[in-house]
């Protein structure tokens, strides 16, 4: 298996179908094998059901594995990847705020000798499109500020849902994983480092969804409590 795609969701019902249809198309002009593992996050909606309706599930090419209750991103994404059997892996959001075109500029870097590719809205040759509201662009600024300060330094967009990788290295890193929300690409990035793992940050084409899972009081107070508490959850004998 070449290329393992993963997809947490959670309440994904108006716009799974369409996205999953879209990776259908678009994995229809490569010449390699795929795998697409969606990942319901306790959806009580009918996600699950609108998934198994895509072109990409009557042709064979869906996995989707239910967790009973909600478990939040982190989760989801970590229980994808320990499933996957691809070559390399990608994790994209449900809503394809990343069109699943921009895969060609990830693995463009991966082909320059780095190990993992994440797509961001912060470096030259990004495209944001529409951006955010401002409340939600403020808050992004003020947590990649702290990434920087505490955790991370270099990367400036951590948040972008949309990062390949190469498949050992998922896999690898995926059970030493701890949180279960948004904060886990910042945990993942940093266990990378840690590692040695040669990560390339690459501008892609983004645009705000205004059905985001994330809100400002409850999610962001728990982002920035996560963040906290990241290195001192990793200390060497975890590495």
């Amino acid at each position: 298996m070449y290329l393992s795609i993963v997809i947490p969701a959670y309440n994904e019902e108006k716009s799974i179908e369409g996205a999953l249809d879209g990776i259908f198309r678009f994995m229809g002009t490569k010449d390699y094998d795929y795998e697409t593992i969606l990942v319901d996050d306790g959806s009580s909606d009918s996600t699950a059901s609108r998934a198994e309706q895509s072109e990409l599930a009557k042709a064979g090419l869906l996995r989707l594995i239910k967790n009973e209750t909600n478990r939040g991103k982190g989760y989801s994404v970590r229980k994808g990847i320990l499933s996957s059997r691809g070559e390399y892996v990608l994790f994209t959001d449900a809503d394809m705020s990343t069109p699943i075109e921009e895969i060609d500029k990830l693995f463009g870097a991966l082909d320059k000798g780095h190990d993992i590719a994440i797509g961001s809205r912060g470096v030259k040759g990004s495209n944001v499109r529409p951006r955010q509201p401002w409340y939600r662009q403020s808050m992004g600024k003020m947590f990649n500020l702290l990434v920087k300060l505490l955790v991370i330094k270099g990367v400036n967009d951590t948040q972008c849902g949309f990062k390949l990788f190469k498949g050992a290295i998922a896999r690898e890193i995926a059970p030493l994983l701890r949180i279960d929300g948004f904060c886990f690409d910042v945990e993942m990035l940093y266990l990378a480092g840690k590692k040695g793992c040669r990560i390339k940050e690459t501008g892609i084409v983004w645009g705000h969804s205004s059905g985001s899972k994330v809100r400002l009081v409850g999610s962001s107070s728990r982002m920035f409590s996560d963040l906290m508490k990241i290195k001192t959850m990793h200390n060497e004998n975890t590495l």
